[in-house]
């Protein structure tokens, strides 16, 4: 009877094991163990000085310590509290002390990347910070990550608004503006982030211009950037809008191509000479910035003064006097002689030397109008008078201050015996 039920027992026990086996392995089933390189969201359990411990499914707590923890941002750390939900990277699933190590920044890291490639499909725009600049462009942040803006797609204001030859001159200033931006490329496996701020904004170029139009008037001065060259002048960009300097405005000196003084990128100040508002075009000058040497060289000359010429040239219209090396006037037909001529040649021949009368001096074309006809004539009689008595007393002027040729010391002596 006895080794019945001892018999009876024996083979039990299987069935009892095997039922607490199966119970266990249940339990454990119900336990969703972390994966290598999985994103989990989980709870912050405690926070120490060397680890922050986070709860993240396991019946122990994941552990974020060394590097990682150095790794996160002091204003991160400052703002976690516990019980607070955060994403975390799974390092290893399990070290060789049991632990769950986990990554803060990494799986930030990855949640942004995912972002911007569902912005990337998406179209949609973000709104950020400027953080940083380089010679190319801007650097905006994109969550834990950084995301550059080239130059070609900032906005059209902001571009207006740069000025400067250098990237400090052109940037720093807009460092931590906020920013709306699109994602235009992303690679992962280069880090490359490419934002577009043109792509983000609903400004067109049109609404830029007729607000600048709106702005500006006649005789400002401003600072732009030559955009192009073209044969008949150059494109200036202001705060947004191209404006035409005309090959004539560019500068006092002569020139047949803009490409002579100008290149583009290059940043002038300009005057605004001109604006159609009804065509929406602006015209700009930058020689009128800039002293003409042109009326330094007539400053003695006036209208109504005699002076000596040489005949330089012989046209249909009349002749043209050289004054100076650098000055030249022209004598209009009807100005050379009282009797009606058909061509200069019937008075005058090139090289030949002549005296003549200014009449007019045009600053604004840069021409001296000159007569024969009017040398004689009584109109400047009193002018003639008055510039020979200044020129006889100049030269009385200088007698007085010359030394005496016949300079004797022995006779100018005092003899004091008579």
């Amino acid at each position: 009877m006895e080794n019945t039920e001892a018999r009876d027992d024996r083979d039990q026990m299987p069935e009892n094991d095997n039922h607490n086996m199966e119970a266990l392995l249940a339990q454990q089933g119900d336990i969703d163990f972390p994966r290598q390189g999985e994103i989990r969201t989980g709870v912050i359990a405690s926070i120490g000085q060397n680890q922050i411990l986070v709860s993240v499914g396991t019946k122990s707590e994941g552990i974020i310590s060394g590097r990682e923890l150095e790794q996160i941002s002091k204003e991160d750390l400052e703002s976690f509290e516990v019980g607070q939900s955060i994403p975390v990277f799974v390092l290893n699933p399990e070290d060789h002390n049991g632990n769950v190590v986990l990554s803060f920044n990494r799986a930030r890291e990855e949640t942004d990347w995912l972002d911007a490639e569902a912005l990337l499909k998406s179209k949609a725009s973000y709104h950020s910070q400027i953080i940083g600049y380089n010679k190319g462009g801007l650097i905006v942040r994109f969550g834990g990550l950084r995301g550059f803006v080239p130059a070609s797609q900032v906005s059209l204001s902001r571009r207006a608004a740069q000025t400067g030859d250098t990237p400090d001159k052109r940037w720093s200033d807009m460092v931590n503006e906020e920013v709306d931006v699109c994602v235009i490329e992303v690679d992962r496996e280069k880090r490359r982030l490419i934002l577009s701020e043109r792509a983000a904004s609903t400004e067109t170029r049109e609404m830029v211009k007729d607000r600048l139009l709106d702005d500006l008037k006649e005789g400002d001065v401003r600072t732009g950037r030559v955009t192009s060259l073209a044969e008949f002048g150059a494109f200036v960009n202001i705060n947004g809008a191209d404006g035409l300097v005309h090959l004539s405005e560019i500068s006092w000196d002569r020139i047949q191509n803009p490409a002579e003084v100008l290149k583009v990128g290059q940043e002038v100040k300009v005057k605004v000479i001109n604006i159609d508002r009804e065509k929406k075009r602006i015209g700009l000058s930058i020689r009128q910035l800039k002293d003409d040497p042109w009326m330094n060289m007539v400053k003695d000359y006036q209208v109504g003064q005699l002076v000596e010429g040489v005949i330089t040239r012989l046209a249909k219209f009349g002749a043209f006097a050289r004054l100076s090396d650098e000055i030249e006037g022209l004598i209009h037909i009807s100005e050379i002689s009282e009797k009606r001529i058909e061509h200069p040649r019937e008075v005058l021949k090139e090289g030949e030397s002549v005296t003549l009368r200014i009449i007019k001096i045009d600053p604004d074309n840069h021409r001296i109008g000159l007569s024969m006809r009017k040398v004689e004539s009584m109109a400047y009689a009193d002018m003639d008078w008055q510039t020979l008595l200044d020129e006889m007393e100049s030269e009385d002027q200088e007698d007085s201050s010359s030394p005496e040729e016949d300079n004797n010391p022995e006779e100018s002596s005092t003899n004091p015996e008579g």
